[in-house]
């Protein structure tokens, strides 16, 4: 934090996990506030995880240094906060002035998952400095939730929370404010059905991609998406692992029906235990890795040593709203089939709130990646570098299959794995493939390696 002549800036923490700026995605106050110590003033969205930021003091909000949507260092500016009842910074009615008239910060995307702060907003001309109050008092107006129900266009200081992009071409297209659209999405986002709801209401025909119609060429309109956050941290990481990696990739099918009966017998038997097929599927996986140690592995380049890991930290990758994120169940190795299924769901439910923190998104050694809820059959995934390998597994349908001499249907699924060819050879890599497979189809192969 720094002192001015009229206030106290404070700067963008260290966050820790090596990150060295974050994006601003929403303030939760503006100019004129009053906050105390420890309230949550921001919220920003690091290159692992979104951060609710806490202001060290109290005072009133004299400046906010950065709008939404911009990149801000470790150590530069966030907010200058004065002592209450002084007159404000000089640029605090301008910026009080731009907010009302729509320009200032546009809500954009999710938080942690943690109780929203406050907002004591004061939307007409500043009155005179109260007389002072206790620490313990509350502001002279009631505080508001941040991210209360929608509010109308009316209101002043609105803006609609919107992530997408699609979602906003929608809107333009048919002249929608967005402003007059209920949201149902998590913490007052506006949605895609959200839109469509309101254009329907509005008499008019649904976008083309509902229907089933191609859209006409002259509705594309042109954009530039910044890399940014998670998303340009994921960019890298790709990149990164396709510039240094010498992958190769191998597949199966297999017939899974023996692993969805086990599934149903434990959903109908131990109901409380919550194992599910991803459970099961991570199961097989630390039990592979087990027998062939090699792919639990990672390469240090600048020492030319392959470092093979004395634990398994279990990564799978998870779709959000915010991109593709790998929580990592630590120590998967120790945990039975039961604390594995209960930490897959702890990370699951974080992952789609946009909670997890940065530690939970590091330190994986082996991926895997059940793509088949897309409805798909197989894919050459690319390796979570520093990772070695990656198991991908496609959907699960019902397909002919040769059993007994005779063709008959049964739950069929595409394996795919994919390894760092310079930790090992095919032979390693089909080994560790078929295992899985031979656990897939007989489940109680599991046993003489528990």
């Amino acid at each position: 934090m720094t002192a001015t002549a009229v206030g106290r800036v404070f700067r963008l923490p260290d966050l820790g996990e090596g990150l060295t700026e974050a994006e601003v995605v929403h303030w939760k106050v503006a100019v004129g506030d009053t906050v105390e110590i420890d309230q949550i003033v921001v919220e920003v969205e690091t290159a692992k995880a979104a951060v609710e930021v806490p202001v060290p003091y109290a005072g009133t909000v004299l400046r906010l240094h950065a709008a939404a949507g911009t990149v801000v260092s470790v150590g530069e500016p966030l907010i200058e906060v004065g002592p209450a009842g002084r007159d404000e910074h000089p640029d605090a009615a301008r910026y009080r002035e731009e907010e009302q008239a729509g320009s200032g910060n546009v809500l954009i995307g999710y938080g942690t998952g943690h109780t929203p702060a406050t907002r004591r907003r004061r939307p007409g001309p500043r009155p005179a400095a109260p007389a002072p109050q206790a620490a313990h008092q509350s502001a002279p107006e009631p505080a508001a939730p941040a991210l209360a129900a929608p509010e109308t266009a009316s209101a002043p200081g609105y803006a609609p929370r919107v992530i997408s992009p699609l979602v906003r071409r929608i809107a333009r297209e048919h002249g929608l404010d967005l402003a007059t659209v209920h949201a149902t999405g998590p913490r007052g986002v506006i949605l895609r059905r959200d839109v469509e709801h309101a254009i329907t209401a509005a008499g008019e025909e649904p976008p083309a991609a509902e229907t089933g119609a191609t859209p006409p060429a002259t509705t594309l309109v042109a954009e530039r998406i910044p890399l940014r956050g998670l998303r340009r941290t994921v960019a890298d990481k790709l990149t990164r692992s396709r510039a240094e990696i010498p992958d190769a990739t191998t597949w199966v099918d297999v017939d899974a029906t023996g692993l969805l009966t086990v599934k149903e017998e434990l959903k109908r038997s131990r109901p409380d235990l919550g194992i599910g097929l991803l459970a099961l599927l991570a199961r097989i996986c630390v039990a592979a890795l087990h027998r062939f140690p090699e792919l639990n592995a990672s390469v240090d380049t600048g020492r030319a040593e392959i470092v093979r890991h004395g634990h398994v930290n279990l990564g799978f990758a998870a779709q959000t709203d915010r991109g593709l994120v790998v929580p990592v169940v630590r120590d998967a190795h120790l945990m039975t089939t039961e604390r594995l299924a209960a930490e897959l769901t702890r990370l699951t439910g974080l992952a789609r709130v946009g909670g997890l923190p940065p530690a939970a998104l590091t330190g994986g050694t082996f991926t895997l990646n059940n793509y088949g809820v897309f409805g798909v059959d197989g894919s050459t995934p690319i390796i979570n570098h520093p990772e070695a390998a990656l198991l991908g597994v496609g959907r699960i349908i019902d397909r002919p299959w040769v059993s007994g001499g005779a063709v008959v249907p049964r739950k069929v699924a595409q394996l795919s794995f994919t390894f760092d060819h310079r930790v090992c050879d095919g032979g390693a890599a089909g080994g560790f493939l078929r295992f899985v497979a031979d656990c897939v189809e007989n489940p109680a192969i599991l046993l003489a390696h528990v």
